[in-house]
């Protein structure tokens, strides 16, 4: 146990600040490859780069899932809440575009990620 109070509250803000970038950097990567595989649609790789795009957005809010979905989650209630209603809302966009696949059904996808992720890192807007 650390002799000071304050040397362990800051290791325990710098750990929660890295995972919280962590989380930003997972979700903008899920953006940038949807937002990939939106700009390249005309071209032959597109499938592959909208499966990759989708496959990691999938998997990466199924994780967000679970540690919202986790009791000893140390978010607020409203926010987990929230959160999960986005996951939910991301999913069924993520089904939908596998099934009937448009460009601009990515944007949904795209701003939620990137709206997310700059909450996570302190950016307004």
């Amino acid at each position: 146990m650390p002799n000071n109070p304050i040397n362990a509250y800051q290791t325990v803000d710098k750990a929660t600040a890295s995972g919280r970038e962590v989380e930003a950097a997972a979700l903008t990567k899920g953006a940038l490859l949807l937002a990939e595989a939106q700009q390249k649609w005309a071209e032959p790789e597109r499938d592959q780069l909208l499966e990759t795009a989708l496959t990691y957005n999938q998997r990466l809010w199924s994780l967000l899932q679970t540690e919202l979905a986790d009791p000893s989650n140390p978010l607020p209630e409203e926010i987990k809440t929230n959160l999960l209603v986005l996951s939910a809302l991301v999913d069924k966009r993520v089904f939908e575009v596998m099934a009937y696949p448009a460009p601009e059904k990515l944007n949904l996808i795209i701003s939620v990620n990137r709206n997310i992720a700059a909450g996570l890192r302190g950016d307004p807007g």
